[in-house]
């Protein structure tokens, strides 16, 4: 019979809060990302309405490139904080598994980590590029 080592259990469950913290952080972002994304398609559908014809509201669907743009940097943002929230996810599994067998989860842990926040960084600096876009002179018209 295999005995478990609480010691090193123990350990993995005090290093765990700092994953399971920065995993509660990406899935708030995520619920944002996913809102503003649900926006901008709703806006892109709402210009595709407009007709040719109506003169006075056509202009409005020049503003359709740009939305569109904005679109693919929040599905970009999306992708990159899903995979950082798997990355965090595995972090907690592996150690979890790794610590139960008695071995050392830091270097794995840290390794995961290190990736996890690469692709929460990337998702942030995606988010940002869309905020910036968002801010521009054409959301003022609303």
């Amino acid at each position: 019979m295999m005995s478990v080592d609480a010691d090193q259990l123990s350990t993995m469950i005090s290093h765990a809060i700092a994953p399971a913290f920065l995993l509660s952080a990406i899935a708030a972002l995520v619920s944002i990302l996913i809102n503003r994304m649900a926006d901008v398609t709703e806006r892109i559908r709402t210009l595709n309405q407009i007709s040719e014809s109506d003169a006075e509201r056509a202009w409005l669907k020049a503003d359709t490139a740009r939305l569109q743009k904005r679109e693919r940097l929040l599905n970009s943002a999306l992708h990159m904080g899903v995979i950082g929230g798997i990355g965090i996810t595995c972090l907690l599994l592996l150690g979890f598994v790794v610590a139960f067998f008695g071995y050392r989860h830091e270097p794995g842990a840290a390794l995961l980590f290190v990736v996890a926040l690469c692709f929460l960084l990337a998702s942030l600096f995606r988010f940002l590029q869309d905020v910036r876009l968002s801010l521009s002179e054409h959301d003022h018209h609303r």
